[in-house]
């Protein structure tokens, strides 16, 4: 059974991604408890630094001290479909795994410090709600590949 909360930074969703995301969820929930946070984002008045401090110290908020954090950073491990699944196999026998998404600015250094792993999505930069589909389909994928259902060919 897995445990996961992923923790966003956003302005609001958009219905494809909204779609996307409220499938993998469904899928997801036969396998264990899935939440979404959404945070405000800091509204930026002239000091990048200052707004990723900022929604850096809410995702941490967001964030159960006990429990391991995924940070999602381009600087992060790319970590292949089963290398993905076994890190979340691990992670969620400590408890809850929290997967942090920064916002337009990307995530604080002090996230990044905080978190258990740091990991890559795509060599390529996400926007947001691409990255946020692509997490969702990778923890259904991740858990289909330690359950043994067929959908990872």
């Amino acid at each position: 059974m897995i445990r996961v909360r992923v923790v966003r930074v956003g302005r609001g969703r958009t219905s494809w991604a909204d779609a996307a995301v409220d499938d993998y969820t469904k899928r997801l929930k036969r396998h264990g408890k899935v939440e979404e946070v959404l945070l405000k984002p800091v509204t930026f008045k002239g000091d990048v630094d200052a707004v990723k401090a900022a929604e850096g110290e809410r995702l941490l908020k967001a964030a159960s001290p006990r429990d391991p954090i995924v940070a999602l950073d381009e600087r992060g491990e790319g970590l292949d479909s089963h290398a993905f699944a076994a890190m979340l196999e691990s992670l969620t026998l400590e408890g809850t795994v929290t997967f942090l998404i920064g916002g337009a600015y990307g995530l604080d250094p002090s996230v990044r410090k905080a978190a258990s792993r740091t990991v890559k999505l795509s060599d390529a930069v996400l926007n947001h709600e691409v990255a946020r589909v692509v997490l969702f389909e990778q923890l259904y994928r991740a858990v289909t590949l330690l359950e043994g259902i067929p959908y990872h060919h």
